[in-house]
């Protein structure tokens, strides 16, 4: 955007040009001599601002998928939010990896290539204490490994979590990811060359009082052959997905199912708090009804009219009369 300029800035330019102190031809030139951008070539830049949104986006609803899941398995309260979005060489991912991690390979299928979920240790024995009955909240004193019990039980939980990395990329791709293994060494989880460009999505996640980071590592050749689909353009005209006869089908059924509400309102007046007391047996109330129909309430709104009656000994209501939308508003 351009720079605005205060009226005391433009009387000193103007007062500069007169006297000779700025000259004219010398700040076209300026203007017309090619600018210089800066490029780091060991951090190359490969994937554009509109597909890192697209791929917030994404993540978004993961986290949404992930944090309702998570709170069921573990019945603990859980709050999963985005912290960012950004491209870096694998080698700078690969480097903040604390040792022992707990890093999940998984399979990108049909793309080839995998992906990296780095979940923080602290985060992870959290889960460990809730999925054996503790109440998530302890802190561990020691830095360990993992015994294979707790992995198998992580195991358990990340193969679940494919089907919400499924749905999160429904709209883009339909994906059929599946877990590789398990690290818990970093060295042994290099999926490409260390100057491979990555998209990483850091998630923020709290399970009570533990907090900690979700790593989602996207290595850029895995997702190169979608990246015509990375835009939010594509995103949102994809997103509005046609009413099929079969979807419409299916709401009429479950509507016609449900379960509504009827009344039928005999009628009202007004009577004293005297003369309620002093109600004897046989007394009558006079309701202040013009006529012998009955307005037959469906939920709060008036729908019918109809007379009273019995059938197979039982109370009943003959329909008389079908109420359109302004006639009868008497609520």
């Amino acid at each position: 955007m351009a720079e605005v300029l205060s009226q005391n800035e433009i009387d000193a330019l103007l007062n500069a040009l007169n006297s000779g102190e700025v000259n004219v031809e010398e700040i076209k030139e300026e203007e017309s001599a090619k600018k210089i951008k800066k490029y780091d070539f060991r951090n190359p830049q490969k994937i554009a601002k509109d597909q890192l949104r697209t791929l917030e986006i994404i993540h978004e609803n993961f986290s949404r998928l992930l944090q309702t899941f998570l709170s069921g398995y573990l019945r603990a309260p859980i709050k999963i939010s985005i912290a960012s979005v950004e491209q870096y060489a694998y080698s700078e991912f690969n480097n903040g990896i604390s040792n022992p991690a707990f890093l999940s390979i998984i399979n990108f299928n049909p793309l080839s290539g995998q992906i990296i979920l780095d979940l923080s240790t602290n985060i992870v024995f959290a889960i460990i204490d809730r999925l054996l009955g503790g109440d998530g909240g302890g802190e561990l004193n020691t830095i360990r490994g993992f015994t294979e019990i707790e992995l198998s039980l992580l195991k358990g939980m990340m193969t679940k979590i494919m089907q919400l990395i499924k749905e999160a990329w429904e709209n883009v791709i339909q994906l059929s990811p599946t877990l590789e293994k398990i690290e818990i060494n970093s060295q042994f989880a290099q999926i490409v060359p260390p100057n491979e460009t990555i998209a990483l999505v850091t998630l923020n996640v709290a399970i009570g009082s533990t907090e900690g980071m979700l790593n989602i590592c996207i290595p850029y050749i895995v997702i190169e052959p979608i990246l015509d689909k990375l835009s939010t353009k594509f995103w949102f005209s994809n997103s509005k997905k046609e009413v099929s006869e079969k979807d419409l089908e299916i709401v009429k059924k479950r509507m016609l199912e449900t379960s509504v509400v009827v009344r039928a309102i005999a009628g009202s007046t007004k009577v004293k708090v005297r003369d309620i007391a002093n109600l004897q047996i046989g007394d009558v109330i006079k309701f202040d009804c013009d006529n012998n129909l009955i307005n037959v309430n469906v939920g709060t709104k008036l729908k019918f009219m109809g007379t009273p009656g019995t059938v197979n000994n039982k109370m009943a209501m003959k329909i008389v009369n079908v109420v359109k939308d302004g006639e009868n508003d008497n609520e």
